[in-house]
């Protein structure tokens, strides 16, 4: 299990924290896209934002979404992450790279931009909820927190990092999120988030090999509990059937066009970019069926 999230909780169980190493499946998420320095830094951060959530927030049969609305040239940036840590994503514009920062960094927050941070739950219910945040920083762990304290009133804590490589291929990914629970007292949440602050650079600290276990560790204390490791992967479930289903909403007029004018159609897959085709006869008997029920 290379990568793979673990929930642990402090000493006085005030305190739950998710660490998550996850190298490949942001590499995955980069070979599908062709996604280039910058765009990968926004999807690999959001990716992992999104796992992240899915772990401390979701049960059986759940999933959310997270969509970071920014004006930058990465443009608009969509992750889905369903309750058993299969996550999957894609970036309007995956060949961006910007000019590095003084510090050599990648330049998430100009490639981001101003906007809006909101994450759609689908829980089984009538609705799926969906909380909205404007985008205070646009580095995205930052925002993620912002989100959690105002629209879930969770006080937090996160951090995410993705190291890309020179040649595009991503060197590690990693990141946590700290929530404190109702007991959670002002000086534990002060010192813990002092630990938080004196942690070396989280990317070095992936490329030097450290575990979620030792982020754990470093963050709440060599007296915390692990409470269960589970793995994560970039994962779609998208399906000939699925897209059959929307072709099924779609107007009377479009369908008949498709059939007549382009004989067929071709739907390509946003989150991994595997291509769907439609023959005209399947088209037609999408139609019948519709005019039946």
């Amino acid at each position: 299990m290379s990568d793979y999230l673990i929930k642990a909780i402090d000493q006085s169980k005030n305190l739950r924290l998710l660490t998550i190493v996850a190298p490949e499946l942001v590499q995955e998420a980069q070979t599908r896209h062709d996604t280039w320095s910058a765009s990968s830094a926004v999807l690999g951060r959001t990716l992992l934002a999104g796992v992240l959530l899915a772990g401390a927030e979701l049960t059986d049969q759940e999933e959310l979404t997270v969509r970071l609305l920014g004006d930058g040239p990465v443009g608009p940036t969509v992750v889905t992450a369903q309750s058993d840590l299969a996550v999957k994503g894609y970036v309007k514009n995956p060949h961006i790279a910007l000019p590095a920062k003084a510090n050599g960094h990648i330049d998430v927050k100009t490639a981001v931009g101003k906007g809006w941070l909101e994450v759609t739950k689908d829980l089984g219910l009538k609705e799926p909820y969906t909380g909205q945040v404007p985008i205070i920083s646009g580095e995205i762990a930052e925002d993620v927190a912002y989100y959690l304290t105002k629209s879930e009133q969770i006080p937090s804590a996160v951090g995410l990092s993705v190291f890309v490589k020179p040649n595009n291929t991503i060197g590690a990914a990693g990141g946590f999120m700290l929530q404190a629970l109702p007991g959670a007292s002002d000086s534990l949440i002060t010192k813990t988030i002092e630990r938080i602050n004196e942690l070396p650079i989280l990317s070095t600290s992936f490329l030097d090999g450290m575990t979620p276990e030792q982020l754990a560790v470093k963050i709440l204390g060599t007296d915390c509990k692990i409470l269960a490791k589970e793995s994560v992967a970039y994962q779609c479930d998208c399906s000939k059937e699925k897209y059959g289903k929307i072709l099924a909403t779609i107007k009377t007029q479009q369908l008949e066009e498709m059939i007549k004018e382009d004989h067929g159609a071709e739907l390509t897959c946003n989150f991994c970019g595997k291509k769907y085709n439609f023959s005209e006869q399947e088209l037609a008997t999408i139609l019948t069926n519709r005019s039946s029920n």
